[in-house]
């Protein structure tokens, strides 16, 4: 069963009252508060001005019983999660109108810099614009969690998405497995990079991928995909006791290091260092020793930019060569020899 048709009209009013009822965050969505105020005010913009928006896209299980309704909620998004958070944050007074808006009808009201309550306040009229706007909704009427997934990958294609996020909306077990590992308090709590695009399922992927070869191989995309198309297709339970395995390494390394870690600022770094972490004995010491060998690394690097050539740490100017292939077997294995003699 795969049905898409237009959702009955409803107000931007209507969806805030609604919005207890939508899940806006089901397993194939990007992460939530990806767009700036800036990129929310000028949807706004758009809105008081009377512009266009694209449709969004909702899966509706108010006409059929789902087993995809995880979240047991009437609606779950499927493209415009992005836009329903801004339409909520203008309401709840989260961000304000730009200092350039300009309403285009009267020009001469100045509006900018205010939020919601203040319009609705001192302008109900053009507030009502905002309350009143019937938003474009194609309800997606299905069973079947692979004709979603797809349909968010067809709907996207244009933005584009990361391969973490194509890889996140396929089906099967395998994506599950990633999601799990990136959602260990390691990834959650203890990394200090940016998770907005997915960054943390891809270095989980990564994790995944070298726990179930046994060696440090090739991390490309085209890997990835390849790896987790497979797994796909052979649903493997190897695969499953790799996962937990990973999980175990992040269970133990975890507690030594302190909430967005300085040490584990870059996603570039960790296949590596989990690959220590799986391989060798150590301490609570090891954060500390992590930090200051990044430490000691960002200041050769200076030292190596100068020019001069004196005090250079060659070990470390080798660490940073092969780092500028973070992905390649070899930049693997020639950047964990180097953990290996500075961490021990």
């Amino acid at each position: 069963m795969f049905s898409v048709r237009p959702f009955e009209a409803r107000t931007l009013s209507w969806w805030s009252d609604e919005r207890k009822n939508l899940d806006l965050s089901p397993s194939y969505q990007r992460r939530g508060r990806v767009w700036s105020n800036q990129d929310k005010a000028f949807l706004i913009d758009s809105i008081l001005n009377g512009y266009d928006i694209p449709k969004i896209y909702i899966a509706d299980f108010t006409y059929v019983s789902s087993a995809l309704n995880t979240a047991r909620k009437s609606y779950s998004v499927i493209d415009g999660r992005q836009r329903f958070e801004s339409f909520f944050d203008f309401f709840d007074d989260r961000f304000t109108l730009a200092d350039t808006f300009i309403f285009l009808e009267d020009p001469s009201l100045r509006l900018h810099g205010l939020n919601y309550s203040q319009l609705k306040s001192k302008h109900p009229k053009v507030a009502s614009r905002f309350e009143n706007f019937n938003l474009n909704v194609m309800s997606v009427i299905t069973d079947d969690a692979g004709r979603i997934n797809d349909l968010f990958v067809r709907l996207n294609r244009s933005k584009p998405l990361s391969g973490a996020e194509v890889r996140n909306a396929m089906s099967g077990d395998v994506p599950a497995m990633i999601r799990k590992i990136a959602d260990h308090p390691f990834f959650t709590e203890k990394v200090a990079f940016n998770a907005n695009r997915k960054q943390d399922q891809n270095a989980a992927a990564k994790l995944l991928l070298l726990e179930h070869r046994g060696a440090l191989v090739d991390t490309k995309k085209f890997n990835l995909d390849r790896f987790v198309k497979e797994a796909i297709l052979t649903e493997s339970t190897e695969l499953g006791a790799a996962a937990e395995r990973v999980l175990k390494v992040l269970d133990h390394v975890a507690p030594f290091f302190s909430d967005r870690d300085v040490g584990l600022k870059l996603a570039t770094g960790l296949p590596v260092y989990y690959w220590y972490f799986r391989s060798n004995e150590y301490d609570a010491s090891i954060a500390t020793k992590i930090r200051e060998f990044e430490a000691a690394r960002r200041a050769n690097k200076r030292k190596a930019s100068t020019g001069s050539g004196k005090e250079v740490d060659e070990e470390l100017q080798a660490y940073d060569y092969f780092n500028r292939s973070p992905d390649d077997a070899t930049s693997h294995e020639r950047r964990y020899q180097v953990l290996l003699s500075r961490l021990k």
